[in-house]
């Protein structure tokens, strides 16, 4: 392989503890830049890995911790824009992206490999598609190696997503729901690591883009459905009509942890569905969600983590 250190942006968060490991696991040297080492405590337990504190929005400091890598993964990326000035899509989609492009230029490191979002489109319904098109416009313009990654929402163990839905499902007898006849096709999480660790030194991968789905399509209202046979529970599914739908998304806005936005809403105006074969230059066929979330959802799977916890804090 030509690439043996790569420089991981966003590999604390959920995609990228997956691919962090996939990676280490594979023998490459990876470095994961992050505004906190305590984020990445997860990954301390992998001698290649090297944790490096800094922050990626200033310039310099973001070439210097980039330096002396052969390759760059960026998969940061919000989903809720912030209504501080500069702390938005545009910052963490688009301006960060201009910074990586020229920290990469500056250490003449040719490879990149962005994450970008299905149905990504400069005239998009909602911000955070708009954000997510001009970033890829800058990686396609960039004269770098690229590849970009437009997946569908991905699912796995320590997803918020489907994690989410089973949380509200415990204490709800009764779930409004809005954008319930959106249509997804969830993808697991490691598939979208396969594919990432696959494309790293695959030439014919340079200077393409890729849509990455799931096998079947859903609409949300059937994925919280499925969420719910998993536990076990039965629970009324009540899709919300297109104004209440917005007051619940303004309102859910300012609760802890902004389960949705109103930009949320819109993104899901586009069915976030493929339209087409998963890319045979992977050499995979992607994993059913049927097959996995019962692994990490159904109350056997919860007794199980929780036992072990207990058992590892030694009680």
């Amino acid at each position: 392989m030509n690439y043996k250190k790569i420089c991981i942006l966003g590999g604390s968060g959920f995609v990228g503890n997956y691919i962090v490991r996939l990676l280490a696991e594979q023998g490459l040297a990876v470095r994961v830049i992050t505004s906190k080492r305590d984020h990445a405590k997860a990954l301390f337990v992998f001698p290649s890995v090297e944790i490096v504190e800094g922050n990626i929005h200033d310039e310099a400091e973001l070439a210097r911790m980039t330096k002396a890598c052969d390759a760059v993964v960026n998969l940061v990326g919000v989903l809720h824009d912030s209504r501080k000035p500069g702390q938005g899509f545009e910052r963490a989609h688009v301006e960060l992206t201009r910074k990586v492009i020229a920290a990469c230029k500056v250490n003449k490191i040719q490879r990149l490999l962005h994450m970008s979002a299905l149905k990504a489109d400069l005239n998009g319904p909602s911000a955070y598609l708009r954000s997510k098109a001009k970033a890829e416009q800058l990686v396609r313009e960039s004269g770098l190696e690229w590849t970009l990654f437009c997946p569908s929402v991905i699912f796995g163990e320590g997803d918020s997503f489907l994690n989410l839905f089973s949380s509200l499902l415990t204490v709800a007898p009764a779930l409004p729901l809005a954008g319930a006849s959106a249509k997804f096709q969830p993808i697991w999480v490691e598939d979208v690591a396969q594919v990432f660790a696959n494309s790293l030194d695959n030439r014919a991968t340079y200077g393409q883009s890729y849509n990455l789905c799931g096998p079947k399509i859903y609409s949300l209202r059937e994925l919280v459905q499925l969420v719910a046979r998993i536990k076990g529970v039965t629970r009324l599914v009540v899709g919300l009509p297109g104004p209440v739908a917005y007051v619940q998304a303004l309102l859910m806005e300012y609760l802890p942890g902004k389960l949705m936005s109103r930009d949320n809403l819109l993104s899901m105006q586009s069915d976030n569905v493929c339209g087409c074969d998963f890319p045979a230059e992977f050499g995979f066929t992607p994993t059913a969600l049927e097959v996995i979330a019962p692994q990490y959802l159904s109350p056997a799977s919860l007794r199980s983590r929780y036992n072990r916890y207990r058992n590892n804090a030694g009680r």
